[in-house]
């Protein structure tokens, strides 16, 4: 479980419910349910990607983009090929 990678994310918040959407180029564009207030909304789609990747929650976090719909996640125990497999286009 060694394997990590960065994963560009398209994040748009206040979302009537958490899904991914698919993939906005190299990035993947997901919705989330949470406001972008006070980091709720960042919290709210590192709990979701954890979930839909079937990691643990500390496995999923962010890197780059606090503020930014562009956002660089950190995905620890799956490879950019194992996500693009579950998410394909």
């Amino acid at each position: 479980m060694s394997s990590s990678c960065l994963l560009a994310v398209k994040a748009i918040p206040n979302a009537p419910r958490s899904a991914v959407v698919g993939w906005l180029g190299d990035a993947l564009k997901v919705k989330v349910h949470a406001p972008p207030v006070e980091g709720r909304a960042n919290e709210a789609l590192c709990e979701f990607l954890a979930a839909e990747f079937g990691l643990p929650r500390r496995a999923v976090t962010l890197e780059r983009g606090d503020t930014s719909r562009q956002k660089t996640v950190r995905v620890a125990g799956l490879s950019l090929a194992d996500i693009r497999t579950r998410f394909p286009r």
